[in-house]
């Protein structure tokens, strides 16, 4: 991982959202046509696994996989239609968004009400900070809770309990209950009650139609998309040379560039995930439609140069990041949290 911060020039941080906000006027073209290339090919590949899955699973297996990402880009469209960035009409970005919701199981409204708040507090190190985000102490927290809690956070933070069995219980019941009680969700709150009744009818008319194998087809296909896409939410804020600070001391700007990465994967995985990788442009101006982010990153070569960069071989190395240490500034195993915080204690 390649990471040229901290910036000690200032002005240079502040230009960054200059040079981004350029790109961030939607292209109605270029939107229906991803819509096309993206449901067009998840349909009919969600049409073979039905026909295929009865004679040979080992046929179906492959592409289930590989529908289960093209259901992943459908929901960065559906994120974008959460941003207003993916068409310049809000009513259009609102009923695509809508619609796209019952395909992902991923509440519209409510999802980008937490995912926005997410974007205004991004590594800030705060009572609120797992709104839209993964849980995530300190060292120094991590040292004052008890045992009971450090085992509870330890199993949460272990990757097969984050990414296998986690991600149906973040769909169907995160995304299902309002949790968030700020008063700034109320809306979302409300809204989330429509959705649960349409996603509820729409998959009562799959049933109908096709029965459980239906059903089960749809549900395995959410559970490999959100078990890649917390894969992804989590290496691009989790990363060892990330940034958090406290309210005091947090700058939006820095929390973008040093707190988000920029996830360099092969062309293919890049379009299949809907250029979420360039994940550092989009939490500089989450108005940057996914569609523009990669002709923006490549025509300022100063983002690539403060870039946190991360290939997906130097990914797995996040599977190790716990804990935020404050006196490091960079996010450690439990096992050197252990090694050099415990013993120093004893």
């Amino acid at each position: 991982m390649a990471n040229t911060l901290p910036v000690q020039d200032e002005t240079v941080l502040k230009q960054l959202p200059l040079i981004v906000k350029p790109y961030q006027l939607p292209n109605t073209r270029k939107a229906v046509f991803q819509i096309l290339n993206t449901l067009t090919p998840f349909l009919g590949l969600w049409a073979a696994i039905f026909f295929l899955v009865d004679s040979s699973i080992w046929l179906a297996a492959p592409l289930f996989l590989v529908n289960g990402f093209f259901l992943g880009r459908l929901f960065i469209l559906q994120h974008d239609c959460g941003h207003q960035s993916f068409t310049a009409s809000r009513q259009a970005n609102y009923i695509i968004g809508n619609f796209l919701a019952l395909l992902t199981c991923i509440p519209f409204k409510y999802w980008a009400s937490s995912h926005n708040f997410h974007h205004g507090h991004n590594n800030l190190l705060w009572k609120h900070r797992d709104i839209g985000d993964i849980p995530t102490l300190t060292v120094a927290e991590f040292r004052k809770i008890n045992w009971l809690y450090r085992i509870l956070y330890m199993t949460l933070r272990n990757g097969f309990v984050l990414f296998i069995l986690l991600p149906p219980v973040y769909v169907f019941f995160n995304n299902r209950f309002p949790l968030v009680w700020l008063k700034s969700f109320a809306h979302a709150r409300r809204s989330l009650l429509r959705s649960t009744a349409l996603l509820a009818a729409f998959y009562a008319l799959i049933y109908l139609l096709l029965g459980w194998k239906g059903l089960i087809i749809q549900f395995a296909l959410v559970w490999i998309f959100g078990s890649y896409a917390l894969w992804f939410f989590y290496v691009q804020h989790q990363h060892e040379s990330t940034y958090k600070q406290w309210r005091d001391r947090w700058d939006y700007v820095r929390a973008a560039i040093q707190g988000s990465s920029f996830y360099k994967l092969p062309r293919v995985l890049n379009w299949l995930t809907g250029n979420i990788g360039y994940h550092h442009i989009h939490h500089l101006n989450p108005l940057v439609p996914n569609y523009e982010l990669v002709r923006c990153h490549r025509e300022n070569p100063i983002l690539d140069q403060l870039a946190n960069k991360l290939t997906l071989w130097q990914s797995f190395r996040c599977l190790f990041n716990k804990l935020w240490d404050e006196e490091q500034q960079r996010m450690i195993s439990f096992r050197e949290y252990f090694r050099r915080y415990e013993r120093r204690l004893a």
